[in-house]
């Protein structure tokens, strides 16, 4: 990067390596199609079928130039009968081959869609299995598309029969046996041509494959980039970025397009030399046949026919393997992509044995964190020497300016994330002891971000159930207070409210909806541990002591991490514990650590100033109202 970079060309350069993709090394196309045998060996029934298939198609069409041979000598003999007989046996070998193709066309591709099911399924199953730290860093859209786009290129290995070119190769064999075997001259004539074939195809191989591994890299980029756009639309728009963006897309389009150019164009040169070179070399056969009949009169026509058709046979395969191959380089691009992925091994750890944890806490213990440092960048300290346990059925709240790491500490308590140094503990037991899901059912969880599926509010409400709980979700709604607002919801207000709908990402509900339906989630699991993470950072006043009550609840029994900008939702909180740039600096209970007169009580004292303006304000307002009534 130049020295003299602009401060928004430096970020211009940051956002393009951010989707850019990483280069890959190498590959052999061997190791790769290896690696895709384990999702198509359960399915290798088809593939033994279709290849089968496919080589008594080859014999079938090696049998039909001696019979249109045989087909000209009949009628320049003006055999009738003959000629009959060997029409009606080339048109059953015709509707043979076309019967047998069917089959093996068939076969061949349910064994790919099948295969390609059980890889899309493999991805899948490996995202839910990376660390949220890996998404942190990767476009969405680059990973959509490896679960889509490059598992469709790789599905055109089976969909356009490039799988077929060993056919093509029994094919290739035959056929040069049989015009040795019918006149080695001509023979030697036709493969002249073999080495300009060969040249050609190698000067296309290499360029073929980087054009196609450019698409599948633009194409990612591109997916990132929609994906980016239609979830900030609203932000577009209201800081008038539509031009902006849409010249953004303009130059990240033309870039996929032109990669898309270069690969049709290697194709396309491909596809012409190979037919120039076939047509040339009938050509060939045809001057020197003329040769040799001025001179010898040993070239019936008969044979010539015969001898040409196996020309065009034998170029048949030739073409059709090199756009086999275009289209397998096309998909062995897809196919880097998808195991560089499957590669990765920034992947959720299993559980260790006990003896190789710390140390469990003491039987009363229920959270705890213990000299933990973490950093979601290298350099850039989020935690620092982080010390504090809370006891079973305690109500611990966590305090501290934006930045200071309170999310953070839920993060590891849930091992989203795994500290740098430290440990974690929760019910006395290091979390890296806990398998995944064991530890994650143990908590409850309160986000301050709520995000909801496409589907019903009870679909939403018992999100960790196969079989939801019709009962328990009502009863979670009703102890929220909220049943009465959500069953108004369903047409003319009957039903119980559960099977109103949910839109995507619970658009077609407000912000404190939303909360609630997150605050009656967590009630719904009826967990031992509950995470409150700026619970009622969304909602307005009313919705916020309806929140409380059903708090005070929901908390009873439990142990509870609180965390709140808001001091006035914590002060009932058994403990506080103070965060500041990402250290821990109080801890003690509201009364405690107002009368110390540190960071607490800063904090508190900015936040009730404010609140205290915020309350005249509405007062005046409403006494306003009133006189104008």
């Amino acid at each position: 990067m130049s020295p003299k970079a602009t401060p928004g060309k430096r970020a211009e350069q940051a956002l393009r390596k951010f989707h850019e993709e990483g280069a890959i090394g190498k590959a052999y196309d061997a190791r790769l199609l290896r690696r895709l045998w384990p999702f198509v060996r359960p399915h290798a029934s088809f593939v033994v079928i279709s290849l089968a298939t496919l080589v008594v198609i080859s014999a079938i069409n090696l049998a039909r130039p001696p019979l249109m041979g045989d087909i000209v000598r009949q009628a320049t003999a003006r055999d009738a009968r003959a000629l009959v007989r060997d029409g009606v046996g080339l048109s059953l070998l015709l509707v043979i081959s076309q019967l047998l193709g069917f089959v093996q066309m068939y076969t061949m591709q349910v064994a790919g869609a099948r295969a390609m099911a059980d890889l899309r399924r493999a991805i899948f199953q490996f995202f839910q299995r990376l660390r949220l730290r890996y998404y942190d860093r990767t476009p969405v859209g680059r990973l959509v598309t490896r679960a889509t786009n490059d598992v469709d290129a790789v599905s055109e290995l089976f969909a356009s029969g490039a799988l077929n070119a060993m056919g093509d190769v029994i094919a290739l064999v035959g056929i040069v046996v049989m015009m040795l075997a019918l006149d080695w001259r001509l023979s030697l004539v036709s493969f002249l041509a073999l080495p300009l074939v060969l040249a050609i195809v190698n000067y296309v191989r290499g360029r073929s494959r980087a054009a196609y591994r450019d698409v599948r890299a633009r194409t990612a980029r591109l997916n990132a980039f929609l994906n980016e756009q239609v979830n900030g639309i609203a932000v577009v728009q209201a800081f008038v970025r539509e031009r902006a963006m849409a010249a953004e897309f303009d130059a990240i389009n033309s870039e996929y397009r032109d990669a898309n150019k270069r690969g049709i164009y290697y194709e396309a040169l491909l596809d012409a030399s190979i037919e120039m070179v076939s047509t040339v070399c009938v050509a060939s056969i045809l001057w020197f046949a003329g040769l040799r009949r001025v001179g010898d009169h040993t070239i019936t026509f008969a044979l010539l026919v015969t001898f040409t058709q196996y020309i065009r046979q034998f170029f048949e395969p030739v073409s059709l393997l090199s756009q086999r191959y275009t289209l397998l380089q096309s998909a062995m691009a897809g196919a880097e992509r998808v195991f560089e992925l499957l590669d990765e091994k920034d992947v959720v750890p299993e559980a260790i044995e006990a003896a190789q944890c710390c140390p469990p806490g003491p039987p009363e213990e229920a959270l705890a964190l213990e000299h933990a440092d973490f950093e979601y960048k290298a350099g850039s300290p989020v935690l620092r020497d982080v010390t504090f346990a809370a006891r079973r059925g305690e109500r611990l709240a966590l305090v501290g300016a934006t930045g200071s790491g309170k999310t953070t500490i839920a993060s590891l308590l849930l091992r989203l994330y795994e500290p740098q140094g430290g440990s974690v503990r929760v019910l006395g037991r290091d979390v890296r002891g806990y398998d995944p899901h064991e530890l994650r059912r143990l908590f409850a969880v309160v986000p301050q971000d709520v995000f909801l599926f496409p589907g019903t509010i009870l679909s939403n409400l018992a999100i960790a159930d196969e079989t939801p709980d019709r009962a328990r979700a009502e009863e979670a709604l009703r102890r929220v207070g909220a049943l009465e607002l959500f069953r108004r919801r369903e047409a003319g207000g009957k039903g119980d409210g559960l099977d109103a709908r949910v839109d995507e990402r619970g658009q077609n509900f407000s912000a404190g909806e939303r909360q609630l339906l997150s605050f009656a989630r967590a009630m719904y699991r009826d967990a031992p541990l509950l995470v409150l993470d700026e619970a009622t950072a969304s909602v307005d006043s009313d919705t916020e002591a309806r929140l409380q009550r059903a708090l005070e609840e929901v908390i009873r029994g439990r142990t509870a991490i609180v965390i709140a900008h808001r001091l006035s939702t914590i002060r009932s909180a058994d403990r506080i514990v103070v965060l500041h740039k990402g250290r821990v600096v109080e801890i003690g209970t509201h009364d405690e650590l107002v009368a110390k007169g540190g960071v607490y009580a800063r904090l508190y004292r900015m936040q009730y100033a404010h609140e205290q303006a915020i309350a005249a304000e509405r007062r005046l307002h409403e006494e306003a109202q009133v006189a104008a009534g």
